[in-house]
C-alpha cells in the first residue's frame, strides 16, 4: 500500500503539470505542487496518525497547509472517534470571536464525511466562570447540564473551529479532548497499518477529483445558502456560504457590494483552483466583518484588483488573473441577501 500511495502521487502530480500547463496558468502551476505535499500531509495527520482510542487535536489548515477552504482568521483541528467510546472536551477560547466543535459521520475508510452528526458552538455552551469550555461526546447521555453530542454508530470524526478579529494578534482556542479508559498499550499492526495507508491514498485520491476547481461563470457570486444537515466533506453546520468568481485584466477591478446580516463572524476569501487562500502574510487576500468599512447604511464594498486603488475595503488578486471567491457567515440572523457585482477601471475608484 506504501508504494501504491506513492505511485498515485506522482501520476497526480503528472495530471496537473498537464492541466496547468498552458499560459496564465503559471501560479496555479506552482501552488499545485504546494497542494499535493498538503494533502499527503493531512492524509497521514488524519488517516495514518490518528487515533481513536487515546486522540489528539491536529491542526488540518493554516499558512503553510492550505487545502479545501483555509482561511486567514480560523484554526481548524482534527480528531478522529470511535461512537462506542466517551470523549471529554475542553476548549480555552482565547480571542475567538466564534468557536465550534461539530462531529461527522460516514465510511472509515479515507472518504470524505456525508453527514453532521452534532455540532456546539460558544453560543449554545458558553465558558464557564474559569473561562473554559467541557462538552461530551458520548454514545450515552451524560447527564442534564452537560453540553452533550451524542455519537451515533457512524461518527467517525471531530473538526473544530474557531475565528478571530484580528489572526495576527488576537489569541487561538485551545482544544484538548481525552478518551475514558483509553488502552494501556499500543502495539503496531501490519494489516491495521496497510488500512490505514489505503484509507490515506482514498482520501488523496478524493482531493483529486474536486481540482483544479472549475472557473464559474466570470466575475459572477451565486446566492447565499445555508449548510443543510446532510453535507460533503467538512463543512460547519451553522453558517451560510456563497461562491463567486472573478478575472480581471491589469487595470480592472471587481466591486462587490452586500449587506450581511447579523451574524457572529462573516469573511470573504479568495481561493486559487485548489480550494486554498493566497498568500496573507504579504498582502490582504481575505477580508473580514471587523476589517470591512462600512457605508452609513450599514452595506459595504469590497474591491478585488491586482493593484491597490485605495479603497478601504481593497483585497489583492495577488498576481491571479482569475480565481473563485467564498463568503462564509457563522450563525447569520438569515441567509445573505445575494451581493451585488460589477467591472470597473482600477481609475475610477480613485
Amino acid at each position: 500500500m506504501f508504494a501504491e500511495l506513492l505511485e498515485e502521487l506522482g501520476v497526480l502530480h503528472r495530471r496537473l503539470v498537464e492541466q496547468l500547463s498552458g499560459p496564465g496558468d503559471e501560479q496555479s502551476l506552482l501552488e499545485a505542487h504546494k497542494w499535493v505535499l498538503t494533502i499527503l500531509q493531512v492524509a497521514t495527520d488524519t488517516q495514518v496518525w490518528a487515533d481513536p482510542a487515546n486522540p489528539r487535536f491536529v491542526d488540518i489548515v493554516g499558512p503553510y497547509k492550505k487545502w479545501g477552504g483555509d482561511n486567514a482568521d480560523a484554526f481548524y483541528c482534527y480528531s478522529p472517534v470511535d461512537p462506542a467510546r466517551t470523549y471529554r472536551v475542553r476548549v480555552t477560547p482565547g480571542d475567538a470571536v466564534y468557536l465550534s466543535l461539530t462531529v461527522y459521520g460516514g465510511p472509515r475508510d479515507g472518504h470524505y464525511s456525508d453527514r453532521i452528526v452534532g455540532s456546539i458552538n460558544s453560543q449554545q455552551a458558553p465558558p464557564g466562570p474559569d473561562g473554559t469550555i467541557e462538552m461530551v461526546l458520548s454514545p450515552v447521555d451524560p447527564g442534564p447540564g452537560v453540553p452533550w453530542i451524542r455519537l451515533e454508530p457512524d461518527a467517525v470524526a471531530i473538526v473544530t473551529r474557531d475565528y478571530l478579529d484580528d489572526w495576527v494578534d488576537d489569541a487561538r482556542a485551545v482544544w484538548t479532548i481525552a478518551a475514558d479508559d483509553p488502552p494501556a498499550v499500543y502495539r503496531e499492526d501490519d494489516s491495521d497499518l496497510a488500512r490505514r495507508f489505503r484509507a490515506a491514498l482514498t482520501w488523496v485520491r478524493d482531493q483529486a477529483t474536486m481540482v483544479p476547481l472549475p472557473m464559474g461563470e466570470p466575475n459572477t457570486v451565486d446566492p447565499p445558502y445555508p449548510v443543510p444537515t446532510t453535507t460533503f466533506g467538512w463543512a460547519a453546520g451553522d453558517a451560510a456560504y456563497a461562491m463567486g468568481s472573478y478575472q480581471l485584466e491589469d487595470g480592472q477591478a471587481l466591486v462587490v457590494k452586500g449587506r450581511s446580516p447579523k451574524c457572529v463572524f462573516w469573511n470573504l476569501c479568495l481561493w486559487n483552483p485548489f480550494l486554498h487562500t493566497y498568500n496573507y502574510d504579504y498582502e490582504r487576500v481575505t477580508i473580514n466583518g471587523a476589517q470591512v468599512h462600512y457605508e452609513a447604511d450599514g452595506s459595504w464594498a469590497i474591491v478585488i484588483s491586482p493593484t491597490d486603488p485605495g479603497h478601504p475595503n481593497w483585497v489583492s488578486t495577488a498576481g491571479h488573473h482569475k480565481g473563485r471567491l467564498w463568503f462564509r457567515w457563522f450563525v447569520p440572523e438569515s441567509t445573505p441577501e445575494p451581493p451585488e457585482v460589477s467591472v470597473v477601471d482600477v481609475g475610477s475608484l480613485v
